[in-house]
């Protein structure tokens, strides 16, 4: 278990660093964009690279969010809880949202493969995007696999139960 948990945080720190980068180019190139606009010389298909960089740095952050929990959690009822019920509600929800993302990723992977077999490209730049298609449902996968480790990490006597 020690090593799929090693495996899970260099997947989410490789990720999460990916991420960031995305989000740079993105800003930079939305800046520069706008910048060019005062001078009537924009960027053509600035919009697509912008959404393709933005699907990228959402979903390849969502794995170490989930494992940070840096996610915003609402538990009103649920702090009142006795630890051991805290414990079994957090593993529940963790294999739920397990089931829910991995069923995510697997559709995306699906799409992503129908994208490439029909040779689809963007609109404007006319560049193939089924591979930022499988990056999104790589993110998925790796948060899956996040959430499956929630499951026993919520029975831990050691660690505080998930918020």
């Amino acid at each position: 278990m020690k090593t799929i948990e090693k495996i899970n945080n260099l997947l989410g720190r490789i990720l999460l660093v990916l991420s960031g980068a995305a989000v740079i180019t993105l800003m930079l190139l939305a800046t520069g964009n706008v910048v060019l606009r005062i001078f009537h010389v924009p960027y053509r298909g600035t919009y697509e690279i912008v959404s393709f960089l933005g699907a990228i740095g959402v979903a390849f952050a969502l794995a170490s969010t989930q494992r940070g929990r840096g996610h915003i959690v609402v538990d009103i009822i649920s702090s009142h809880y006795p630890q051991p019920v805290k414990r079994l509600v957090d593993a529940l929800s963790a294999g739920i949202s397990a089931l829910f993302f991995g069923i995510v990723a697997w559709q995306v992977f699906v799409w992503g493969t129908r994208v490439m077999a029909g040779g689809e490209v963007s609109e404007t730049l006319k560049i193939v995007y089924h591979p930022f298609v499988f990056g999104v449902a790589v993110g998925f996968g790796v948060l899956c696999l996040t959430c499956l480790l929630d499951i026993p990490r919520a029975f831990r006597k050691d660690e505080e139960a998930a918020p």
